[in-house]
């Protein structure tokens, strides 16, 4: 039983370790604040460069915060996994300031696809959006993970 949950944090800590380093979120400067199997908590502080032309902040960066939660909750799970369907619904628009939680939820993990929601809030506890989202598992071997 120890050997099984070693086995699984180590897993969870090389995940981490993988997001931490990639490129996007060294771009946006995002941070993983908490990962465990099936749900993940990522944070994100909204810049200026991030506005759009009517001064609130732009969808694809909420979308992509969003992304981070879900693709992070999702391979905890199965790793690797890559997405196959992704949405997000906008309930209130962020704004530069704002400091942007999503977290990540798997709602069912099979062979075959992965079920996530993400709920994003500011730090005021305001729904800024929800996401939900489909992954496939895929073999390393198919990818270039």
């Amino acid at each position: 039983m120890s050997t099984d949950k070693n086995e699984k944090e180590d897993k969870i800590s090389s995940l981490k370790a993988r997001i931490q380093n990639e490129p996007i979120t060294s771009f946006l400067k995002s941070e993983i604040l908490e990962l465990s199997p099936g749900y993940s908590r990522v944070t994100l502080v909204m810049r200026p460069e991030f506005q759009n032309f009517h001064g609130v902040v732009f969808g694809g960066i909420i979308m992509s915060l969003a992304d981070q939660a879900f693709g992070s909750a999702s391979n905890s799970m199965a790793y690797p996994s890559v997405a196959s369907h992704f949405n997000t619904y906008f309930i209130s628009s962020a704004k530069v300031g704002d400091i942007l939680t999503a977290e990540g939820k798997v709602i069912k993990s099979g062979r075959k696809a992965g079920f996530s929601e993400v709920t994003i809030t500011n730090q005021d506890g305001k729904l800024i959006a929800k996401a939900t989202g489909i992954t496939i598992p895929i073999k390393p071997e198919e990818s270039d993970i």
